[in-house]
């Protein structure tokens, strides 16, 4: 038995920091600029306490330098400086955070407003991923400050001497890398900036050393909005604003259909906008955008962890300084914090929807054929979701209307609900149910599929089935299966010898149709279920053939006559009625759609 503490070399431990603390190597510029801002906001905090003196005309902000010829990327601030007793404790002592040091300092101090960016140590590290060498050159805003100065090469060692700045603030100095010099392209540090640091609260100038000796140079603007809309109260915001900012963060073109503004002090910190944009009818592929920050700062798109997963299909941003983020700011530790975060983003969510529903439902029926899809499948993926939303999920009638599941049910003896997933190619069954007085539901997409499925495990005593699925009780008059029915469900059944199709003989309200096909309920859902699954369930599918029931109407006059026709004439007569029931139904193959045409000439011919 031995007992021992495990030791670090430390020759080791700085390659590891280099090539393996951040997932993405331009991160280095966000660390550097959010450092640079955190700088600018512990000045002003000092100020606001009276421990820092500044003047009121002091321009804040941060410059990012590119100096190709020099090799060199640049970032420097006017913000709180650094002694060299600092620097040596805050930059020699690896993940010793200054931000933390500050925060725990002055945690009683109120100064609202004055968020510190920084929760790590080793984030001025990433430096070093793109830089052969870093200097540092700093002057403390503390009075009597002598200037300091750090260089390191990327290895243990470093240089510390007195410096040459004389003006407050902290350069930081990256030489760049053989292998890193995409980082000297103005275009891609202006790309990295826009995509990580575009809402700082510090402003953020672009410089180049080439256009130094430029003499029409242009008025320097900030690349950064350092006031973002999610950040102000929503009553501040008006209308245009929040479709400008929509606009510009998300280069759509396309109105969003409304949004929710978030904006939570208490259990936890939280703002944010997410926008409800035009959904396609299909589910598949469709992907919204949700970018999530952190005290302003672009951490990642997506984030599963704090966005639940059907939220996904929504553009936004959420903002969260108390997430438990790791070293990198990239990926989220989960735990207890982040699930009720992510929970209470579902819970505005769905207290949205449904008050739009009960203040201005003609809206809401506007925007559900764009936002049925995301409530559909929320309620499928987040059962408290469902809960919430269950008495305002809406259903389109063939006739145009909306209505409720217990709207579309009242009076009815069945509680069954007929539904069209294709109206145009199921319009022969949508006028039978219209002739008899009743209605149907549109539901065309495949998510609508998995929906129904889901509301008869909810509600048990209710039944989806589409139209072409079963003939409604008012669609026949009652007859005996005489003897003459028999022998016309014989005589097609002769003709046609498919051993799979069901023929059935029954009067028709509608005497114009001659037959209809109807499909198994069961039988199509479970195909379409399997086939859902992709080619690896489609051996699957092929077990569960769709199980077809051709009706005949003998209230037709053309099957009424059927006997008095000759064999030939009869066996067209035959085939045409029953391409004709299957035309209803689905488009016909290309061989049988031409032998369909071949003998509706010779029907014309005949007839002619």
């Amino acid at each position: 038995m031995a007992k021992g503490n495990i030791s670090v070399d430390s020759e080791n431990l700085f390659p590891i920091i280099k090539k393996w603390l951040y997932s993405d190597k331009d991160i280095f510029l966000r660390e550097l600029v959010s450092n640079a801002c955190d700088a600018v906001t512990k000045l002003k905090k000092l100020a606001g306490i009276g421990e820092a003196e500044i003047d009121s005309d002091t321009h804040f902000k941060v410059t990012v330098r590119v100096d190709k010829k020099n090799n060199q990327l640049i970032v420097s601030d006017n913000g709180i400086g650094m002694t060299a007793e600092e620097i040596d404790k805050y930059i020699n002592q690896i993940a010793f955070s200054g931000a933390s040091d500050f925060l725990a300092k002055y945690k009683d101090e109120e100064n609202e407003g004055a968020q510190i960016i920084g929760h790590f140590g080793l984030g001025f590290y990433s430096a070093f991923m793109v830089s052969d060498s870093v200097e540092i050159d700093s002057l403390s805003y503390q009075k009597g400050a002598v200037p300091a100065r750090w260089v390191c090469d990327g290895t243990m060692e470093f240089d510390m001497s007195e410096g040459e700045r004389s003006e407050r603030g902290t350069t930081i100095t990256l030489n760049i890398a053989e292998d890193s010099k995409e980082f000297l392209d103005e275009l891609k540090i202006r790309e990295i900036l826009h995509k990580y640091c575009a809402f700082l609260p510090t402003e953020i100038y672009l410089e180049n050393a080439e256009d130094d000796e430029k003499e029409d140079k242009e008025e320097p603007k900030p690349v950064n909005n350092t006031n973002p809309l999610w950040m102000k109260k929503p009553s501040e915001c008006t209308d245009e604003e929040y479709k400008e900012f929509y606009r510009t963060v998300f280069m759509d073109f396309n109105e969003p259909l409304f949004w929710i503004h978030l904006n939570v002090d208490f259990p936890f910190n939280l703002k944010g906008i997410l926008y409800f944009p035009k959904i396609n009818m299909e589910f598949a592929g469709q992907e919204g955008q949700i970018k999530l920050y952190n005290n302003q700062v672009f951490v990642a798109d997506n984030v599963k962890e704090v966005i639940p997963e059907f939220l996904m299909l929504l553009k936004g941003v959420i903002d969260c300084p108390d997430l438990p983020l790791n070293v990198s700011r990239s990926f989220l530790q989960n735990d207890g914090y982040v699930k009720k975060i992510s929970a209470h983003i579902t819970k505005k969510v769905a207290d949205k929807l449904t008050g739009i529903y009960s203040s201005d439902k003609e809206n809401y029926e506007k925007y559900w054929d764009d936002i049925n899809i995301f409530i559909k499948y929320g309620c499928i993926r987040d059962e408290k979701f469902y809960e919430k939303i269950k008495d305002v999920i809406i259903f389109k009638t063939t006739e145009g209307k909306y209505v409720t599941l217990d709207e579309y049910l009242e009076g009815k003896d069945k509680k069954e609900v007929y539904y069209v997933s294709d109206p145009k190619l199921q319009s022969q069954y949508i006028k039978m149910f219209k002739d008899q007085g009743l209605e149907a539901v549109e539901l065309p997409t495949i998510m609508d599929t998995h929906f129904i499925s889901f509301l008869e495990m909810k509600n048990p005593e209710v039944k989806f089935k589409r139209i072409d699925s079963v003939l409604s009780d008012t669609a026949e008059e009652k007859e005996s299966d005489d003897e003459k029915s028999k022998a016309l469900v014989e005589k097609f059944k002769n003709r046609i010898n498919d051993e799979s199709l069901k023929i059935e003989a029954k009067a028709l309200k509608d005497t114009e149709i001659p037959a209809v096909i109807l499909l198994s309920e069961e039988s199509r859902r479970m195909q379409e279920m399997y086939r859902s699954y992709g080619q690896q369930m489609a051996g699957m599918a092929e077990m569960f053939k769709d199980e077809f029931t051709l009706v005949i109407n003998t209230n037709n006059e053309l099957i009424q006559k059927l006997d008095t026709l000759s064999e030939e004439d009869a066996e067209l007569v035959m085939d045409q009625v029953y391409d004709l029931a299957k035309i209803s139904h689905s488009p016909l193959p290309a061989d049988e759609m031409t032998r369909f045409i071949e003998r509706s000439n010779m029907l014309l011919k005949k007839a002619i």
